[in-house]
């Protein structure tokens, strides 16, 4: 060693290839190492549309990738008329069914 300390500068790194069908031709490989002491910048990264692929010595292990965004508004009122809530819902449970959880 020389003394100096080598910064990783993980927005730099050469990108791995690693193809799957239906899927981006390349994704970046981090080290798990490097990936847990760099969490929340690869993590601000994938929210951003980047995947990025955690490998540990070399072997794929799992990959981080942007959450999906719902494409249509969920409906309101799909299960109307369907579901009730009883008035005693909140009510103290019966001895007997308490006696089943002791």
């Amino acid at each position: 060693m020389n003394g100096f300390v080598n910064v990783l500068d993980v927005t730099r790194r050469q990108a791995h290839t690693l193809t799957n069908v239906g899927q981006e031709a390349a994704m970046e490989t981090i080290n798990l190492y490097e990936a847990k002491t760099h969490l929340s910048e690869l993590v601000e990264r994938a929210a951003a549309g980047e995947e990025i692929v955690i490998a540990k010595a070399g072997r794929p292990l799992a990959r981080l990738v942007p959450l999906a965004k719902r494409t249509t508004p969920r409906p309101l009122g799909f299960y109307a008329g369907q579901v009730w809530v009883g008035p005693d819902f909140d009510d103290p449970l019966p001895d007997d069914v308490m006696r089943t959880f002791t």
